[in-house]
C-alpha cells in the first residue's frame, strides 16, 4: 500500500484517520493542505473516483463566502475556484494509489489490506 493523507494539522478527522493507519502499522505520507494543498491533477483524480467536484466540498468550511462562490459560479470556472481556495475541501483525503475516499471512512480503508 502506499497510503496519502490529505488534511490539516487541527482537523480532528485528519487526526483519526493517521491513527486508524498508525494502529495497524501500515506507513503513510501526511500532505499539510495549509502548507502543500493538492494540485491539479491530484484533485481531480481524486473528484473523479469521488463522484465529482461537489463530493469534494465541506459544507460545514469555515470560508462559506468562497464556498457559496464556488458553487454558483460556471462549472468550467469551479475547480481553478476550489484549487485556490482548498479550505473548503472535505478532508482527510486518503489515497491508496487510484483508489480514495473523502472523510473519515475507516470501513472502505479495511477493504485495502
Amino acid at each position: 500500500m502506499n497510503i496519502q493523507i490529505f488534511g490539516t494539522k487541527k482537523c480532528k478527522e485528519t487526526k483519526k484517520a493517521e491513527r486508524f493507519f498508525k494502529e495497524r502499522r501500515i506507513p503513510f505520507q501526511f500532505v499539510d493542505m495549509k502548507e502543500k494543498g493538492m494540485s491539479k491533477g491530484e484533485f481531480t483524480s481524486v473528484a473523479n473516483a469521488n463522484g465529482g467536484l461537489e463530493n469534494m466540498l465541506n459544507p460545514d468550511a469555515k470560508d462559506q463566502d468562497a464556498l457559496a462562490l464556488i458553487q454558483y459560479i460556471a462549472q468550467e470556472d469551479k475547480l481553478e475556484k476550489i484549487l485556490e481556495n482548498q479550505q473548503v475541501i472535505k478532508t482527510p483525503i486518503v489515497r491508496n494509489g487510484k483508489q480514495s475516499t473523502v472523510g473519515y471512512q475507516p470501513d472502505v480503508w479495511k477493504t485495502w489490506e
